[in-house]
Formats: structure tokens, sequence, C-alpha cells
């Protein structure tokens, strides 16, 4: 039986699972390689994470990926103000995304509502610090099939580090429909292979522990033209496979891509969510057309 996991903003709900529509969670929040979002931060200038929250949503986010990551800053506390400026200025979910306890502590202790971690390891000292973080504050947390031997190249080893994840969170409380394992995507610009190991890793996640998945889905285009066209032709592969969420590019082929499959998926009953995007956009162009 698939796991549904349950996301909340401070009115707003979002499910993730296998017979559910896919989860998109926006990853433009994010200082890295914005050079000049970050010189805005460092001043405590949040604009910008206001104007890419709601672009992000009104292009078919669910869920936002927030990140603060910057060097010679206090990330905890610019990374609780920014929480505070996206749930000002929408309300989806978010995935409250740092590598350091201190700042998903202080991210954790302001959000209203049921946000995401990301992430933990398979790596026993990080299991320890923020498994028991997530299980205290009642979060949901994304687990990344790597290890202290850094990325398996083989997705029986990635699966080996999703199952000691799953186990690891049981041992603090944590239900298995409360871990979203991310299964690696890397670039094939490096990798010819590298799309087809993660293909094979979230099936096999799929078939013997029935969680939830995300990935970076930009990843596989990383270093490569055309990055869109290459992000669109992989989730619907993924999607195929078993994945349920990822942060990814609102970009519309990009978010068109994922709700067609949706569609042909069976996860979007009748084309609903298909034929209120297609109407919703016609409304926008009249309207823009009306205007003299």
């Amino acid at each position: 039986m698939s796991s549904v996991t349950v996301l909340r903003a401070r009115s707003r709900t979002v499910e993730i699972g296998a017979d559910r529509p896919f989860c998109i969670i926006g990853e433009r929040i994010n200082p890295t390689g914005r050079k000049k979002f970050a010189e805005e931060l460092r001043a405590g200038e949040l604009s910008t994470v206001t104007t890419d929250a709601v672009a992000q949503v009104e292009a078919g986010a669910n869920m936002l990926d927030v990140n603060a990551g910057i060097p010679l800053v206090d990330e905890a506390e610019l990374l609780k103000s920014m929480l505070g400026t996206v749930q000002a200025a929408v309300d989806v979910p978010i995935c409250i995304d740092s590598s350091v306890i201190e700042a998903l502590e202080a991210g954790l202790s302001v959000y209203e509502g049921r946000a995401l971690v990301n992430s933990v390891t398979a790596e026993d000292d990080r299991l320890s610090e923020i498994l028991p973080l997530v299980a205290r504050h009642g979060a949901a947390v994304i687990g990344l099939a790597n290890d202290e031997t850094g990325i398996p190249e083989t997705p029986e080893k990635r699966l080996e580090c999703a199952r000691k994840i799953v186990s690891a969170a049981a041992d603090f409380g944590i239900p298995r429909e409360d871990i979203v394992i991310d299964p690696l995507a890397m670039t094939v610009g490096a990798d010819p292979t590298a799309v087809r190991t993660t293909l094979t890793t979230i099936s096999l996640i799929r078939d013997e522990l029935s969680v939830n998945m995300c990935l970076g889905a930009s990843n596989v285009s990383f270093g490569l033209p055309e990055r869109p066209a290459l992000n669109a032709a992989f989730l619907p592969m993924a999607m195929a496979a078993g994945l349920t969420s990822a942060i990814m590019s609102t970009s519309r082929p990009v978010v068109d891509s994922v709700r067609g499959a949706d569609l042909l998926l069976g996860h979007d009953e009748w084309g609903a969510n298909w034929i209120a995007a297609h109407r919703a956009r016609q409304s926008t162009l009249i309207q823009e057309a009306a205007v003299p």
C-alpha cells in the first residue's frame, strides 16, 4: 500500500502520494548560483523572496523550497525571516532547506503548519542529529540516498541507503509516510547513464519501500543547453517509474509536462486539473487583450 505524506501551510494542505497529482515544489527561492539575490539577502532585502514566491505559485507550484544558505550570514535568523516573508505572500506548504541544524531548528520553530525538512542522509551522525528534530516538530523529512561513502553509483546501494533511513526514522517514531526519499538525480552531462540509474533506483524504492520520493529535477540537465526541454523530458519518465514529487523549475514547458503526465498516468481524473489550467490561461489572455 502506498504512503501519503501530508504537508500543511496556514490553511492549505498538500498530499504527496502515488495516486495523487504530482507535487511540484518550486526551487527558485535559493541563493545558490544567484549572486544578486544572495547580495540582497545578505543586506536584509527580501522583496525578491516575495516576488519569487508569488510567481512560482501562480505558475503551478504546490509547495516552495526555501534555502538561506549564504556564507558569512546568520543562516538561522535569515531563514526565519525568509519563511515569514514567504508565508505572508502565499499559502502553500514549505520545504525548509538547510544542512545547518541550528537553521532547521529555527525554521521549524517559526513555521506555521507542517513542513517538509530538506534533508537528512544515511550518515549515522546526520540521522542522529536531524531525525529527533523532525520528530519533535511533527514534520516530514526528505532522506537522500547517500551515506559516508558519498553518492552510490548503483541503484542497489541507493536502495540500501533508503532502507537505512526508513529504519532509523522508525526508531525515532517517524512513520514511513513522513519519509520522502531522494533517489538522487545527477547530470547526464557528466555521466550518460545517470538518468537510467535514477529511474532504476526510483522503481526499486517504490517496489520495496512504498515511500514517496522527491529529487532535484533540474540536476539532470546541469551544464547542458536547452535545460527546460531536458527537464520536461525527464520528469514524466520519473513519474512513470514512481516519483511522486520534485524540487523543480516552474517554467511553463516543465510544469506542462508534469501536468500532462498526471493526466496520462491517471492521476488527474477526467483531466480536471489540466482543463482548469487551460481555462485559467485562456481567461488571463482574454483579460490582457481587453486592457487598452
